[in-house]
């Protein structure tokens, strides 16, 4: 992607709820965002793109829509290869957060991975050097395109090698078949690992790597991502006793409630994780892990510290391992250099105006007469 041209508004002042809940955001009185004049919104809504300071799911920046609503910002910020009916909830969450805000917490601080992607291994020193100290957990990405299980045993060893008593995890975003998770599950598994997440694609492709490794008698725990947040029915990877644990992201399912919901139904242990989100959408990640009556692991929302810029005056990233748990939406954003130039800014308006349309009550960008508001179940 070309460096876009740069425009430097003035900080934008967000209105904040008033009164809080514990600090944070409350929810609005009847728990449903309101009908909404599409158009007035997209007038307040900025587009940035921030650069990252490692290559991250194939690609070197990220962009995203940041919406100012009465509870504060909310984030739009769907990866450009996903099409309008799964960006939906993407914009949903992000109703969510500027409209409704969040649940009151139920702990102070969230424990938090640091994240190493399918870099050499010499790299993995400075990686990790970003997270700061006291790291307690590190999710490692394995199965990169054109890589093979050398290199990610590799970059896992070096992992353990500079952290000797944090918690491992990989990640193969579905990359493996079965037949290679199963084989490259149990060469790694001498490296003591928390569990595998999303070793291989679909339900039963979990399923079947699960049944192998306990045949086998290798203990590596099934994490499933993907089967949660793309799937059409999310609890069937639960139902079908395929995973010891859920992975859930805010934003994929739709906001804070849907996901708590999803987690409280599907009745396994859930670590929430982050989509490469600014400080804005770490946030409502942050909300989820502290609503959560349990958390058991450590959450993949220190992504922050992959970003080289970001939109707060104070970026959310871990420090000691862990995340406060406070309200971070910012009373002003901080984005001077990283707005985007106006072709990116309309294609970005319009994927909202077609995602908008995707969400009941109908289609239109503003409230027709007698127009409900939008539901949030």
């Amino acid at each position: 992607m070309t460096e876009p041209a740069q425009r430097d508004p003035e900080p934008i002042e967000s209105t904040r709820p008033i009164p809080r809940e514990n600090g944070r955001p409350g929810p609005a009185p009847d728990g449903e965002i309101p009908a909404l004049d599409l158009e007035q919104l997209l007038e307040k809504a900025i587009v940035v793109d921030l650069p990252l300071t490692v290559r991250f799911r194939g690609v070197t920046r990220r962009e995203a829509v940041l919406l100012p609503g009465p509870r504060g910002w909310g984030e739009f910020a769907p990866f450009l290869e996903y099409d309008d009916a799964e960006a939906a909830a993407w914009w949903r969450a992000c109703l969510e957060a500027a409209y409704l805000g969040f649940p009151a917490p139920l702990r102070s601080e969230i424990p938090v991975n640091a994240t190493v992607p399918a870099v050499a291994p010499e790299r993995v020193p400075a990686v990790l050097g970003g997270y700061g100290e006291d790291i307690v957990a590190v999710k490692v990405k394995v199965a990169e395109r054109g890589q093979g299980v050398e290199e990610d045993e590799a970059r896992v060893a070096a992992v353990r090698a500079a952290l000797p008593e944090a918690r491992i995890r990989v990640d193969a975003n579905q990359g493996w078949t079965v037949d290679q998770a199963v084989s490259a599950l149990r060469r790694l598994s001498r490296y003591d690992l928390e569990y595998a997440e999303q070793p291989a694609p679909g339900v039963d492709g979990l399923y079947a790597v699960r049944e192998a490794l306990h045949r086998d008698g290798v203990t590596v725990p099934i994490a499933a991502d993907e089967s949660v947040r793309k799937a059409e029915d999310p609890l069937a990877v639960a139902r079908a006793g395929a995973a010891d644990l859920i992975v859930v992201k805010v934003a994929p399912l739709g906001g804070v409630r849907r996901a708590l919901s999803v987690v409280e139904q599907a009745g396994l242990p859930a670590v929430v994780s982050s989509a490469l989100d600014t400080s804005v959408g770490l946030s409502a990640g942050v909300a989820l892990a502290a609503s959560l009556p349990e958390l058991p692991y450590a959450c993949g929302l220190g992504t922050g510290a992959l970003l080289a810029r970001d939109v707060t005056e104070a970026p959310l990233k871990p420090e000691h391992g862990k995340l406060p748990v406070r309200d971070y939406g910012p009373g002003s954003l901080e984005v001077r250099g990283l707005v985007v130039d106006d072709a990116r800014r309309t294609w970005w308006l319009d994927r909202v105006r077609r995602v908008h349309a995707l969400l009941e009550p109908g289609p239109g960008s503003g409230p027709e007469p007698g127009q409900q508001p939008l539901e949030w179940r």
